[in-house]
């Protein structure tokens, strides 16, 4: 059954990922903001993140990330835009323009919460789209049950500031455009086990609620 859907999920959004990689192949573009933040951080993340969904389902993958700054080529090619950091983020105007022109022209951004950028991250968002606020996804929505079943949202990764995580977004005509995994740190669940020293079922959480994310970001 899960082949079925997901046949079906590449069928039509297929035409969205036509990027310089191999045809039909997903890819991810991690976004190399400004400010001072490490956007770089959890190298590891994605790659093994890219791997497990190739491994799980269907959907031909691009292993390696991509990597853009907010308006250059790559970014105005990409469809999957990942965000991630421990400290500052910072957009111009003009990025934040951009950016908002690429999730409002279809675009699917995922920022994760790695510690330290909830701050400038919300702050940033909202040169972005001024006019949105955050909405805080209820347990029955699909991104927790489209392929792998999360019946209390998501994944607690690693211990932050003894908040519960959340998963909330930002929504065009009801179109989910941006999704913020906060206080949840999926990323670091990601990585190498030795890494972090996470153990297995909290890595395979994280790798599961990934795959949940990008099936229904596919979806949309």
């Amino acid at each position: 059954m899960k082949f079925f859907i997901f046949s079906i999920i590449l069928f039509f959004c297929a035409p969205l990922f036509s990027e310089n990689i191999p045809p039909g192949a997903f890819s991810i573009t991690r976004v190399h903001y400004g400010g001072g933040g490490d956007w770089y951080s959890d190298p590891g993340s994605l790659p093994n993140l890219l791997e497990y969904l190739g491994d799980h389902t269907n959907i031909s993958v691009n292993l390696l990330e991509k990597r853009a700054k907010i308006g250059d080529d790559v970014f105005k090619r990409s469809s999957y835009l990942y965000l991630t950091g421990h400290g500052n983020i910072k957009f111009t105007d003009e990025e934040a323009q951009l950016l908002r022109d690429q999730l409002l022209a279809g675009a699917f951004l995922h920022a994760d919460d790695n510690f330290g950028m909830d701050k400038s991250f919300r702050r940033e968002m909202k040169k972005v789209f001024p006019e949105k606020d955050w909405v805080e996804l209820p347990l029955d929505h699909p991104i927790f049950n489209i392929y792998y079943k999360f019946p209390n949202g998501l994944p607690k990764v690693h211990e932050h500031e003894n908040n519960r995580p959340q998963a909330l977004a930002l929504f065009n005509e009801g179109n989910l455009m941006v999704l913020y995994t906060f206080e949840s740190d999926l990323g670091d669940g990601w990585e190498d086990g030795r890494v972090h020293n996470d153990p297995e079922d909290i890595r395979q959480s994280a790798l599961e609620m990934g795959t949940n994310i990008i099936l229904y970001a596919l979806s949309r």
